[in-house]
C-alpha cells in the first residue's frame, strides 16, 4: 500500500527569504507553537511510513505567498506535490493560478475561513471565482475548500456547475457525527455523496472526533464508505496544525478505519490521493 498525506503544512524559519503575510493579518497559533520545516517533514513521513504527500500551503502564515511550498517540492519532486492558493476575487487569480502550477504545484484551496477567519470572507460560489474553477478544469487539478456544511449550497452550486473538476472538502466539512449512528446529523455531508466529482478528505481531527458522543469509528467510517465509496475519500495528517507525531496520526487513521476492507483502507490511505495528484502517480503534467 502506498500512503499519501494530503494536507501536511511547513513553515520556513527564514523569515527574510521568505516573510510572513497571514491571510487576515494574524498568523495561527500552530505555525507559532509546532511548526516544521521541510527537512522535519520528510524525516517525520519516514518514520510514519508516509510515501509521498501534497503539501498544503499554509495561508495563516504567507497568505497567498507560496514560495515556500513550492521551493520544497522542486527539492523533493518524487515525494512531494504543492497545494497552491491564491485571491481567488481577484481578477489576475488564473495568471496566478498558472504560476504555481508552473512551479510543480497541482493543486489548489481556497481557504474560506479557518483558525484565524471564525467567519467566511467569501463565498466559493460567487460568480469571480469561476474563472478559477474554469482554469481548474482545463489543467485537470483538485480544488480543496476548509467551506464547511453550512455552506452547503455554496458547495453544492460549484460542484453541479463544474462537473469536470475535483472539489475536496477538508475535514468532512466539519460535521457532527456525535449522534451515533445512524449519524442523522451527518445527513448535509452524506447528501453530497450524489456528485461525482465530490471528495471528503478525512483528517487527524476527524478521526478524534470519531469517538466523541455517541459516535464510533467502526460504524461511521463503513457509513461514509458506503455513501461516497473508499474512492472519493482521501486521508490528510493536518500534521503539525493537529498535535501530535506524524506517526502517532497515521496510527491513528488505520486504527479507525479497521471497520472498513482492506481494500477500502488503500483508496483512503493513499489510492485517492494518488488519483487526485497525478504528479504523486508519477504523471507528467504541464501548463
Amino acid at each position: 500500500m502506498t500512503v499519501v498525506d494530503i494536507h501536511p503544512h511547513i513553515v520556513s524559519r527564514d523569515t527574510a527569504r521568505y516573510p510572513m503575510s497571514p491571510i487576515g493579518g494574524k498568523r495561527s497559533d500552530w505555525s507559532h507553537d509546532r511548526s516544521i520545516e521541510l527537512d522535519t517533514l520528510i524525516e517525520s513521513m519516514d518514520a510514519a511510513g508516509v510515501d509521498k504527500a501534497a503539501v498544503v500551503h499554509s495561508s495563516t502564515t504567507y497568505g497567498f505567498n507560496c514560495d515556500y511550498v513550492a521551493d520544497a517540492v522542486s527539492q523533493h519532486p518524487d515525494r512531494l506535490t504543492g497545494v497552491f492558493s491564491v485571491n481567488v476575487l481577484e481578477p489576475d487569480a488564473p495568471a496566478a493560478m498558472r504560476h504555481w502550477y508552473e512551479r510543480g504545484l497541482t493543486g489548489m484551496r481556497i481557504f474560506a475561513r479557518g483558525s484565524t477567519l471564525k467567519e467566511a470572507w467569501l463565498s466559493i460560489a460567487d460568480p469571480r471565482v469561476f474563472p478559477c474553477y474554469e482554469l481548474a478544469s482545463e489543467l485537470g487539478i483538485p480544488v480543496a475548500t476548509n467551506a464547511t456544511v453550512k455552506m452547503l449550497d455554496q458547495i453544492e452550486t460549484v460542484v453541479t456547475s463544474f462537473p469536470k473538476v475535483p472539489f475536496v472538502i477538508d475535514h468532512l466539512g466539519r460535521s457532527d457525527f456525535s449522534d451515533g449512528a445512524p449519524y442523522e446529523n451527518a445527513a448535509p455531508i452524506l447528501s453530497l455523496a450524489r456528485f461525482p466529482n465530490l471528495y471528503l478528505k478525512v483528517t487527524t481531527n476527524n478521526f478524534r472526533e470519531s469517538r466523541d458522543g455517541k459516535s464510533d469509528p467502526l460504524t461511521l467510517f463503513p457509513k461514509l464508505v458506503s455513501a461516497f465509496g473508499a474512492d472519493r475519500m482521501a486521508w490528510g495528517s493536518n500534521y503539525p496544525a493537529s498535535q501530535g507525531t506524524l506517526k502517532d496520526m497515521v496510527d491513528l487513521a488505520n486504527d479507525c478505519l479497521a471497520g472498513v476492507s482492506q481494500a477500502d483502507r488503500d483508496w483512503i490511505m493513499g489510492g485517492t490521493a494518488l488519483k487526485l495528484y497525478r504528479a504523486l502517480a508519477g504523471e507528467a503534467v504541464s501548463a
